[in-house]
């Protein structure tokens, strides 16, 4: 396991022990080590065999059920084949033998009109003079107009089609040097799930590799409710760290990872399933406001063809000092130097933009805006794919002694496109919580929030 995890779960064991000896008083002497040995067994040990026998019988399982359904798939194949050859033998039997038979038949013709012309010649040489003139008269009439000398042409026998088979006997030691190749039992995954980060609405997941000689091309996570039954992927790239969202709160996740190594097709082993929740509020936009479509879970706003005078602001402040809080931009429409994404300190309406006090925002074009004043320093132009994250701590609380006219003051930082700014946002009174907003005036515009 990760060491990281490996650490977590040394720490959740070692304070359970701390707690059970300190609730269970042991007397001194021999008795008091042989308890500790038991319950350093039931904590430490036991965990380990239950965690070994069950992957090995599920790997058992596995095993059986894969091989079972390839003996299944080998077998209709090769019946799929057979049957294929074997009509290829009707085909081609009708298609050679039919002038051998018409030949035969045409033969057995000409034989059987010959023994009914002589049939005839004896009866007419039988009868009177009178009949036996006219019968033989028929007779030679008949005799002129068959060709008993003629027979079709009947190919030779080396012409004649001879049908077999021909079968390699080397597909055999093909196929059994990739059966014999086919699998292998590994006794950890080469990945493991690292870190679970919750984020209102998601759950950021990391993992890395445990196996140094394993070099990784992909990656495939999977994730699921833990009262559901079936996994799903959710994504597949080279990258060791990924967002979950649509992730409803307070409900436990489970989640695994695997790898696919350099050059090859098959995934490996599934690491460990690591299970997680997120206890934020997921982020939404507020509903109903004209100019903007939201999506089903309210965290994807679409700015659309309909006239809009004003910002649009989350549904409630959920967005709380020392959390990081993210926009990505899906798609983008025309750019206005007074578009706006940021953070507020209150909803206020009457305003086309955040670039106003008690408010920071990025525009656009990359300007920040701090209480409405366009700072010196700039980020990237946002642009489709862009991420842009706040993230706001509490500096001091009270008075100051300047003449800046706040009195709460946070740091705040900026960053897009690998590029940050860091600076000081002064407000009027303290706030627990930021409303969040953004301003278009082209549509086109989608921006998710998490």
């Amino acid at each position: 396991l990760p060491v990281c995890v490996v650490s977590v779960r040394e720490r959740c064991r070692t304070s359970l022990v701390q707690r059970l000896t300190a609730e269970f008083p042991l007397a001194g002497g021999g008795g008091g080590s042989n308890c500790i040995s038991e319950l350093q067994f039931v904590v430490f040990v036991y965990p380990g065999i239950c965690e070994i026998k069950e992957s090995a019988s599920q790997t058992r399982d596995v095993l059986k059920q894969h091989f079972n359904d390839l003996k299944g798939t080998l077998a209709k194949l090769l019946d799929e084949r057979l049957v294929t050859l074997l009509q290829e033998v009707d085909t081609i039997e009708q298609e050679t033998i039919k002038p051998l038979d018409d030949c035969q038949k045409l033969i057995e013709h000409g034989v059987n009109t010959a023994e009914d012309l002589v049939q005839e010649g004896e009866l007419a040489i039988r009868g009177g003079i009178g009949e036996q003139n006219e019968k033989l008269w028929s007779f030679t009439k008949k005799a002129s107009h068959i060709q008993l000398d003629s027979l079709p042409e009947v190919p030779l026998l080396v012409d004649v089609p001879c049908l077999s088979a021909q079968l390699d006997d080397s597909i055999l030691n093909i196929v059994k040097d990739h059966i014999f190749k086919h699998g292998t039992v590994a006794s950890r995954p080469p990945v493991q799930i690292e870190e679970l980060i919750e984020k209102p609405g998601g759950i950021i997941v990391r993992w890395c590799k445990v196996d140094d000689d394993f070099t990784a091309q992909d990656y495939r996570l999977q994730f699921r409710k833990c009262t559901s039954n079936h996994f799903e992927d959710v994504y597949v790239g080279s990258e060791t760290e990924f967002i979950v969202l649509h992730i409803d709160p307070n409900v436990d996740y489970q989640f695994r990872v695997c790898a696919r190594g350099d050059g090859r097709q098959e995934w490996s082993p599934w690491s460990v399933p690591q299970i997680g929740h997120s206890t934020l509020v997921p982020h939404e936009w507020t509903a109903g406001f004209e100019g903007y479509s939201l999506s089903s879970r309210r965290n994807i706003a679409l700015r659309n063809d309909a006239e809009s005078s004003g910002v649009l602001y989350s549904s409630a402040p959920t967005y709380f000092c020392g959390q990081t809080l993210t926009f990505r931009v899906e798609t983008v429409g025309q750019p206005d130097r007074r578009d706006s994404i940021g953070v507020c300190a209150e909803k206020q309406n009457g305003y086309d933009s955040l670039q106003r006090d008690q408010a920071v925002c990025i525009s656009t074009n990359g300007a920040v805006f701090v209480n409405g004043k366009e700072m010196t320093n700039q980020l990237p132009a946002v642009t489709s794919g862009s991420t842009v994250t706040f993230d706001v701590e509490a500096v001091t609380l009270g008075s100051t002694n300047n003449n800046e006219g706040g009195n709460f003051k946070l740091r705040v930082t900026i960053s897009s496109n690998n590029r940050e700014v860091v600076f000081d946002w002064l407000l009027d009174q303290s706030c627990g919580s930021l409303y969040f907003g953004c301003s278009f005036f082209y549509p086109g515009w989608k921006v998710l929030v998490f």
